[in-house]
């Protein structure tokens, strides 16, 4: 055949694999978003009133959704879900957004800081094959869980308990400590392809994630600044002159860390 042809062949099945999922996700009950964000600018980052909870927020209002779900890769924090007050009420009455944080613990590797301590041939074998069953652990609101339907559940419990009724907006964080963020595409990001699969298929996942990768650009009033700035806002994240500082003086930096001591705390990422 031609490469005429050849192209059309292509660009049909492209059609299709498009078409196809965009009707499976338009009656999920997940409704995938993509990339939050690309470097931290404040931390703790996803904290109530900051701007990246601020913006998962505005993205859950504008589509009628009183929860959003933000996916990490596990680290120091308990990864507890906050409400997010909003200043203005959508159409439906949501006037404030219910945050749920989840964040996946990898028993097969310590995960990477930089894209020099990737696998990229296990990351190859998981876009393949997704993610095994009995690979991931899970942490929200303090808890571990063992698998991904306990975590799901705990999730659905929560978004239920705040009003959700329709799809449940998600997001992974997407924040790079180093390396390009125009390359790594930052935390969570495998998560939130398990999820994917999960819900839609392998299939529908490539091109979810194709457009997650996508979305920042598009959506995020912040990305050319923390583009821009990713360099400059990396080194002053790793040296400690991102923490946010609240009305007690006390650095809110300072409040996360003594909280992971306690129990029943509220303590972000």
């Amino acid at each position: 055949m031609s490469k005429k042809v050849w192209a059309v062949v292509a660009l049909s099945l492209i059609a299709i694999v498009v078409g196809y999922t965009y009707v499976t996700v338009s009656d999920g009950p997940i409704m995938p978003l993509g990339r939050l964000a690309f470097v931290k600018i404040l931390n703790p980052d996803m904290y109530p009133g900051n701007v990246h909870p601020e913006l998962l927020a505005q993205y859950a209002q504008e589509r009628g959704s009183p929860c959003a779900v933000v996916l990490h890769f596990a680290g120091s924090s308990n990864y507890r879900s906050f409400e997010q007050p909003m200043n203005t009420t959508s159409s439906n009455g949501v006037n404030g957004v219910y945050i749920i944080e989840v964040a996946y613990i990898d028993t097969q590797g310590g995960g990477s800081k930089s894209l020099l301590q990737t696998n990229f041939l296990d990351s190859f074998k998981v876009a393949l094959f997704g993610v095994p069953d009995d690979r991931y652990k899970y942490m929200s609101d303090g808890v571990v869980y063992n698998n991904y339907t306990s975590m799901m559940n705990h999730v659905e419990t929560l978004a239920k308990e705040h009003g959700q009724t329709g799809p449940l907006p998600v997001v992974w964080h997407g924040t790079v400590r180093s390396d390009s963020p125009l390359i790594d595409p930052g935390c969570g990001f495998p998560l939130y392809f398990q999820i994917m699969t999960k819900t839609y298929g392998i299939i529908p996942a490539y091109v979810l994630m194709v457009y997650g990768l996508i979305f920042p650009y598009i959506n995020s009033p912040y990305w050319t600044y923390e583009v821009s700035h990713a360099t400059e806002l990396q080194n002053l994240y790793n040296a400690g002159e991102l923490n946010s500082h609240k009305a007690s003086g006390e650095s809110a930096v300072d409040q996360y860390y003594q909280n992971l001591t306690k129990v029943g705390t509220t303590n972000y990422d």
